[in-house]
């Protein structure tokens, strides 16, 4: 799906270290995008927009505490500045790890968006009036805690963008992506097609493109079933899938092991 008005996905980011985003907005599919005019990426240092002589962002919490916490002036400041499109959709995305899992879900419908803006945290945490009033919604990468939201960002920038219509080469390449069906994706080969003892199954030499799609389709289930079996309760899954994988735990409980991939 396309932007409004055919303009580019546009990408604010709230950061106090601009800097951490050349390389990857400097190479591969990102800067295509942005050399094509498929996205904008707006760079917008925070600390700009603090008031007193020494450019402060942070401060000690109150009632006491570890660690020092980011001011709400420069980051209120900094999202009133931005230029925003009269008519479009726009999400708001502080980036913390209290907030929801990232998700391709979530890619996919932010792909459709026509600006989005991500708040990078850093020291101990944002100052609660900034959670209450900027972001609609809260997202972090998982269970972990990293220095700042810069590395997120960047990983949030790269799956929008290679969802965004034109991007990727292949028009089908995003289509058989990990999680794009809900699965894990299938093993992938290319040549030789023997290399130090391992070859390349046979059905992927045959030419015979159904059998091909039901052996990737059958490899992408079982993949799924055995490093992430909690995807699959989410799935719409067709009976003889369900009867795979029954087949599967059945031997897993007989032979402690499951040999099929």
């Amino acid at each position: 799906m396309a932007q409004a008005n055919d303009l580019p996905l546009r990408i604010h980011v709230l950061t106090l270290f601009p800097e951490m985003f050349a390389g990857i907005l400097g190479e591969s599919m990102l800067k295509r995008a942005v050399d094509n005019h498929l996205l904008e990426v707006h760079l917008v240092n925070f600390r700009d927009y603090a008031t007193d002589r020494h450019r402060t962002v942070d401060d000690y919490p109150f009632g006491g505490g570890a660690g020092m916490v980011l001011k709400p002036q420069p980051v209120f400041r900094a999202m009133e500045s931005l230029p925003g499109r009269e008519t479009g959709r726009r999400e708001v995305v502080l980036l913390t790890p209290q907030g929801r899992p990232f998700s391709q879900d979530m890619a996919k419908s932010w792909a459709t968006m026509d600006e989005i803006v991500l708040i990078c945290g850093h020291y101990e945490g944002f100052d609660e009036r900034i959670r209450m009033a900027l972001p609609t919604c809260e997202v972090s990468l998982g269970d972990f805690v990293l220095t700042g939201g810069e590395i997120p960002a960047m990983a949030i920038i790269d799956a929008v963008t290679r969802l965004i219509p034109g991007v990727l080469g292949n028009c089908e390449s995003a289509s058989h992506d990990s999680f794009a069906q809900g699965l894990l994706e299938h093993p992938q080969y290319t040549r030789p097609a023997e290399y130090r003892g391992m070859s390349v199954p046979d059905v992927l030499l045959s030419g015979n493109h159904a059998e091909i799609e039901k052996w990737r389709h059958d490899q992408s289930l079982y993949r799924t079933w055995k490093r992430r079996p909690e995807l699959l309760p989410g799935l719409n899954l067709s009976e003889e899938d369900k009867r795979r994988i029954e087949a599967w735990e059945h031997q897993l409980d007989v032979n402690g092991t499951c040999g099929e991939e």
